[in-house]
């Protein structure tokens, strides 16, 4: 039997609004979305490979379809590139590149970056090694699956020009590109409007 699960963005839980969304749509298909808590309760040691790990388990290598918000986004096409069990991903606003953009902000201290994690809603540490982790996988997973890209125009936390060069070179993969930032709560219907038949049609 496939499973359908989402993947939540850094900073995130899943109770993130998108999350919920998608988890409503997927009801009306009388589908259960899963929803990991990708940071295993230790966001202070979040790595890409302690995530990726969450979704191993999740999943023990059953048939998948992947949905991806931005760090989530970028995991599910790491966990496609691996895994050819999974059928399709669709990923949103995908952090490509992750390590590259993340190990150059200013805001590392000491060995670890304080941001505000909107799933707890208060400031957060987490340590470097996160950046030191990622150094290992692709900024650009190579997997052929097919795959739904959607992103913001006005997205100042990953780029549009990141998915625009992934797409250049995956002719699996489709862009689609809307009028909104990274976070894309108000497309959230016309989203659903192209996910909806790329997953079940």
């Amino acid at each position: 039997m496939k499973s359908y699960v989402y993947l939540h963005g850094f900073a995130s839980s899943p109770a993130s609004s998108k999350a919920q969304y998608f988890k409503s749509r997927f009801a009306e298909h009388n589908i259960a979305l899963n929803i990991p808590e990708l940071d295993g309760g230790d966001f202070e040691h979040l790595t890409l490979t302690g995530q990726l790990g969450v979704v191993e388990r999740l999943l023990g290598g059953r048939s998948a379809v992947l949905l991806g918000s931005s760090m989530g986004g970028y995991l599910a096409a790491l966990y496609a590139q691996q895994h050819v069990e999974v059928d399709r991903v669709v990923l949103l606003a995908p952090a490509f590149d992750f390590w590259t953009r993340w190990a150059e902000s200013p805001g590392w201290q000491s060995g670890k970056l304080s941001l505000f994690h909107y799933g707890e809603k208060r400031q957060r540490e987490v340590d470097f090694g996160l950046i030191e982790d990622a150094r290992q996988y692709a900024g650009y997973p190579d997997f052929p699956q097919p795959a739904l890209v959607l992103h913001g125009l006005r997205d100042d936390v990953v780029p549009v020009e990141y998915s625009r060069t992934f797409c250049a070179s995956h002719a699996n993969a489709k862009l689609v590109e809307f009028d909104a930032g990274h976070e894309l709560t108000n497309v959230l219907p016309q989203m659903w409007a192209l996910v909806e038949p790329f997953l079940f049609a």
